[in-house]
């Protein structure tokens, strides 16, 4: 089954910079730029296959800016044989907002003076399961503490970001425990 995707608000967080990047290491080439350097044109010829096309929006604020990166997904699919969620996985660098459902897999040893310490969560993302580092004090930590110990899965709300292939939530909001209904 070929997913397509089409979240707008996922597909605003995607950075040209890092689209550009991946398409430099994979043999694209940069053949122009449009409408006041807004786009650039970017083409891949391999060998007996047909040539490929991609228009990489450069400025965020275009209308069409969700569209064209969502194109992208779509032809970088075809040309790599890989899904669009695997594709989009390795270009999100950061994800506002994101509220997910997960576990605590482990507690680094608490601050001496303050009830907060550093934990690793796991959750999937972009149907991948991976670990998300985030620090908690308070009335979060001892939640996070009896998650572990219970083995309950949580749910948390915060700012997701990708350094060096990690996640990191940053300003986690509303972390409970998940008690399904």
């Amino acid at each position: 089954m070929k997913v397509t995707i089409k979240d707008s608000q996922i597909l605003k967080t995607v950075n040209p910079e890092v689209i550009q990047a991946h398409l430099q290491a994979t043999g694209w080439q940069e053949t122009g730029r449009i409408y006041n350097d807004a786009g650039a044109i970017w083409r891949l010829k391999k060998d007996a296959a047909p040539e490929y096309e991609i228009l990489l929006p450069l400025q965020h604020d275009l209308g069409d800016y969700a569209e064209r990166i969502s194109d992208i997904l779509k032809t970088l699919s075809a040309v790599e044989n890989r899904s669009q969620v695997d594709i989009l996985s390795d270009f999100i660098t950061n994800y506002p907002n994101f509220t997910f459902v997960g576990v605590v897999m482990q507690i680094a040893t608490p601050s001496i003076d303050k009830l907060s310490g550093e934990i690793t969560l796991l959750c999937t993302i972009f149907e991948k399961l991976q670990e998300i580092k985030t620090s908690l004090a308070d009335h979060d930590y001892i939640l996070a503490i009896k998650a572990y110990q219970e083995r309950l899965p949580i749910r948390c709300t915060g700012d997701l970001v990708k350094v060096d292939n990690h996640f990191i939530l940053i300003n986690p909001q509303k972390f409970q425990i998940d008690i399904p209904k």
